[in-house]
């Protein structure tokens, strides 16, 4: 089912799940279906894209990390299918019903920092989330879709003069401010927007740079977030406001922002 998701193919999930009942003793339906949001934990802990429509669910046993990554090592078509998926061209749709896109963030799973079992730590071959970060495409896309959409917002409050200032800053004066857009507040002063896209869901984790966490926590009354997600298939944005570590965990080494 995944290598069908991340090529975009079609497949019944409730047929599939079905025909899994016969062969596991004494399972319901709703145990698969928590089973699968658990894979889908660990999928996304070990930067894989999981499955669509199955929230990750915590509480993983040792013997499913170990099975996901010997299949992750056994797959080859896996890794083609999410290679594919996250550095595929992206644009950005021509028209749009932005009343459609504003979304509310997931909660962040607030955890004790403790050092992970070693069984959590065995390595794959690639990030995938990591890859998709650095696709210049994708990420260009979802700055100028948020670009139109804070045009759109402030046009929508008869504040068209406002609107025809929205830069997309990381284009015209570089990437290197710590954000991606200045948009502004309906009384003229600015905001701060940096952008993160990804094709997959609301929970996937995104990375961030030094120079974004500092200017979150020097300029936290004027910064956001905006996270754009299911970009390629119905775009959705939420708005993570002020400094980035008040709303996810972040690794203090990588700059990995993620909410589970």
């Amino acid at each position: 089912m995944l290598v069908l998701d991340l090529n975009g193919q079609r497949f019944n999930k409730a047929e599939r799940r079905r025909r899994l009942l016969p062969l596991l003793n004494q399972r319901t339906e709703a145990s698969i279906e928590f089973k699968r949001r658990n894979i889908s934990a660990v999928l996304q802990g070990l930067g894989v894209p999981p499955l669509q429509g199955y929230l990750p669910a915590s509480n993983i046993q040792r013997e499913m990390v170990e099975e996901i990554e010997r299949q992750m090592r056994d797959r080859s078509d896996v890794d083609t299918s999410a290679l594919s998926a996250v550095e595929r061209p992206t644009h950005v749709p021509d028209e749009f019903d932005f009343e459609k896109v504003i979304a509310s963030p997931p909660k962040r799973e607030h955890r004790v920092m403790e050092a992970a079992p070693a069984y959590l730590l065995n390595p794959i071959k690639r990030d995938y989330f990591e890859r998709e970060a650095n696709n210049r495409r994708i990420g260009r896309a979802g700055e100028e879709f948020v670009v139109r959409f804070e045009q759109w917002r402030l046009a929508k409050n008869g504040l068209g003069q406002l609107a025809d200032r929205v830069a997309h800053v990381s284009v015209t004066e570089g990437d290197g401010l710590g954000y991606d857009v200045r948009s502004f507040w309906p009384d003229g002063r600015e905001r701060h927007l940096e952008v993160k896209t990804t094709a997959f869901g609301q929970t996937t984790s995104f990375f961030v740079s030094s120079n974004e966490e500092r200017f979150s926590r020097d300029h936290a009354d004027t910064f956001s977030i905006y996270r754009v997600f299911d970009f390629r298939a119905a775009p959705k944005i939420f708005e993570l406001p002020g400094h980035i570590s008040s709303h996810c965990n972040l690794d203090p080494v990588t700059y990995r922002a993620s909410f589970q």
